[in-house]
């Protein structure tokens, strides 16, 4: 485990404050959220980070508005079509 010094400002410390949480669980809490949202890391490693099961991850994504599946309008109408022939 690499462990790492941050500067925040006393605004950004203030915001995280406010999870009720120790800074530090939240800010890796932050950064694997983001790591999933931008595609980086699977739902199961961002679990896995977070130390909680998958489909508890999937719920908290949902708590928080975070989409479990990132699809273009396109994929989107595919998808309809291909279970609209079942």
């Amino acid at each position: 485990m690499t462990t790492i010094e941050l500067t925040l400002d006393d605004d950004l410390t203030a915001l995280l404050r406010e999870l009720k949480q120790p800074l530090d669980v939240s800010a890796r809490e932050l950064i694997v959220l983001e790591l999933f949202r931008r595609g980086l890391i699977s739902s199961g490693k961002a679990a896995e980070f977070l130390q909680m099961p998958r489909t508890e991850f999937i719920h908290y994504l949902s708590r928080l508005g975070i989409p479990f599946f990132a699809m273009t309008e396109e994929e989107w109408k595919s998808e309809r079509e291909q279970s609209e022939k079942l």
